[in-house]
């Protein structure tokens, strides 16, 4: 099993992420010699377009409790709004590139991030297919090799999108949250692609609630951990790799000093035996507005 091991994820939603959040957690990990899988974001960034979201309180409060202009940049307001969405993977592929040359996986996240939260149960098979090939092509001609993985935004997992990732080349998928490995079962069969679900909370998740600040979120998170389970921790370039860099640092300091040592999620899929059968469920989840996809636990 997996003992003492902490799958590390990195979601990169926007440019600002890619461009200054991803090179600062790359010259983390090169200290603390840790590898570990992104998902990049690699089409236009339009995420100022979930400012109409603002309109919701549960996502109102959030970006409140968390600073969100803080972590993202006040350009966030206007990606995408006032003037097309930079193309992130035509922009920063030098930085997806020196990545993946770091040895670190490269999964896809989406070609457009915005669009694929807010619409992704609202579009048709072919605008799914349509999008999720546009991000393998963009990230096979930047690495030179397609995407290992793919992680859905916001977890809005369906039905649908699994069927349309079984025809593209990943190995497996991080689209839900849930606590072990597990292929998803469609109309009772078993897809091909294995599920690596996200079993701890997020920054933004928990901030701001519960008593959790800055001051003590390492200890929230390091509470989190459960030695011999799955353990998969997503942080976000634009956070980790911005505001809370020094934070996340302190983490992976106390981390390895309690005897964790982190991996990417394709070399803990190799490390699980025999994977389970299980359903992918649209459910609330804490801290975030929506539904999310969430593994079904028996």
């Amino acid at each position: 099993m997996h003992n003492k091991k902490i799958g590390l994820r990195i979601d990169v939603d926007t440019f600002r992420g890619t461009k200054v959040g991803v090179p600062n957690l790359n010259a983390l990990f090169k200290k603390y010699d840790i590898k570990a899988t992104y998902y990049f974001s690699v089409g236009p960034d339009n995420m100022g377009r979930h400012l109409w979201r603002m309109l919701k309180p549960a996502f109102a409060w959030k970006m409140l409790r968390t600073n969100a202009a803080g972590l993202y940049g006040p350009e966030i307001i206007f990606m995408g709004t006032m003037w097309p969405g930079i193309q992130i993977g035509k922009r920063l592929g030098h930085v997806i590139k020196e990545s993946f040359e770091d040895g670190h996986e490269i999964g896809l996240h989406s070609w457009d991030h915005h669009r694929i939260q807010a619409k992704i149960d609202k579009m048709s098979p072919q605008q799914i297919e349509a999008a999720l090939t546009k991000g393998v092509n963009c990230l096979t001609k930047i690495c030179g090799q397609a995407p290992v993985s793919s992680a859905v935004p916001g977890w809005r997992c369906t039905d649908a999108l699994l069927i349309e990732k079984a025809k593209q080349p990943f190995s497996y998928n991080s689209d839900c949250r849930g606590e072990f490995i597990f292929r998803p079962l469609i109309d009772g069969k078993a897809l091909k692609q294995v599920q690596v679900p996200v079993t701890m909370p997020t920054y933004d998740e928990v901030l701001g609630r519960d008593g959790v600040s800055d001051d003590n979120y390492n200890d929230f998170m390091l509470s989190q951990l459960r030695p011999g389970k799955l353990n998969i921790l997503t942080i976000h370039a634009e956070a980790e790799g911005g505001k809370c860099l020094e934070m996340f640092e302190q983490y992976i300091l106390r981390a390895q000093k309690d005897g964790w040592s982190f991996a990417t999620l394709g070399e803990l899929v190799k490390e699980a035996g025999e994977i389970p059968e299980g359903k992918i469920m649209q459910e609330s989840f804490p801290g975030r507005e929506g539904w999310l996809g969430v593994q079904g636990i028996n």
